[in-house]
């Protein structure tokens, strides 16, 4: 565990135009994501990742995927899958596009525009761009030691708000709401260096503002949130993670409530006993040789508790726990 004299709140530096794009991997089971959260004002959400990733037997692939959590009352998700080859980075473009149907368009800040469209189980589309974004940074070393392997984070846009649309075959909705945007990668699938990850935004500035943090297998805490003070930015580390004031060690899924003591002292609290919705990524893989596949990837089935719960500013704060 970290302990107070080991970390401390720090400035941050800001993140690099090439850290956008993808990175070479340095292992066999190295992968990147992508990952977006939208909240939209109409009170629907949408989770979006673009990942690259090994899977056995398979090599590495591509994954696109999208949920949309009550849109117009119900929930939908797809998952698709590609050769790496149709991962296109074209930085003169500022620029990352898989086929011309999932794009990252302009540097993530006002202007990025995100776009997903398939069909699989129903026509999905989400074509949305940031109106206004906070300025993304990244811990002086953001590369971070577990074990024999390593994870390194990128929280490019802490907030912004989007407008736009989503769609679902027949039903498209306008919408207009806020959003984060976090890119990591790391030498080894996420469920072999992690026991549970967790991230969040609020819907203002707040503090902390965003961030995602995860509990290592040798009980490390890593990752890192952007908080805003006095119109300064601070990067904090997690110092704990308590429930009913005792060590969470990540094991299972919480039963009560999570508190994360920042470097800072703040606290922020995640009702993860209460999740809006329970999501397994299995959810997007057809067939049984499929879903055993990524079973056997990730070491059993992963899952994503996904809420919103107000924090000790008394602002709505939206969160996402996930592991096996």
């Amino acid at each position: 565990m970290f302990s107070a004299a080991q970390v401390f709140a720090e400035s941050g530096k800001s993140i690099a135009k090439t850290d956008f794009f993808p990175h070479n991997p340095t292992t066999e089971k190295f992968n990147e994501t992508w990952s977006y959260q939208f909240v939209f004002d109409n009170g629907t959400k949408a989770f979006m990742n673009i990942a690259s990733l090994h899977i056995p037997a398979s090599g590495r692939k591509i994954g696109c995927d999208l949920a949309f959590w009550n849109f117009n009352g119900k929930s939908y998700s797809v998952g698709r899958q590609y050769p790496k080859e149709r991962l296109i980075a074209q930085k003169e473009k500022d620029r990352i596009t898989i086929k011309e149907e999932y794009i990252l368009e302009n540097l993530p800040g006002k202007g990025h525009r995100v776009f997903f469209s398939t069909s699989k189980n129903g026509d999905f589309l989400l074509d949305l761009t940031f109106e206004s974004a906070k300025k993304g940074f990244v811990p002086a070393n953001n590369s971070e030691s577990l074990g024999n392997d390593k994870f390194t984070q990128f929280i490019h846009i802490p907030y912004g708000r989007v407008s736009g649309k989503i769609a679902y075959n027949s039903d498209t909705l306008e919408v207009k709401g806020y959003a984060m945007m976090e890119h990591s990668f790391q030498t080894a699938q996420a469920t072999d260096i992690a026991k549970r990850v967790i991230s969040f935004a609020t819907r203002n500035s707040s503090k902390p503002f965003s961030g995602k943090i995860g509990i290592a297998e040798n009980g490390k805490l890593f990752g890192y949130a952007v908080s805003y003070k006095n119109d300064n930015v601070e990067i904090l580390k997690p110092l704990k993670i308590s429930v009913d004031k005792k060590d969470y060690d990540g094991e299972k899924f919480p039963k009560n409530a999570l508190d994360i003591l920042w470097s800072d002292s703040s606290v922020t609290t995640i009702n993860a006993n209460k999740p809006q919705q329970k999501f397994s990524l299995l959810n997007n893989f057809d067939g049984w040789l499929a879903k055993k596949a990524v079973k056997v990837l990730m070491g059993g089935e992963p899952f994503f508790y996904r809420g919103q719960n107000k924090n000790a500013e008394n602002k709505i704060i939206d969160w996402s726990v996930s592991g096996l």
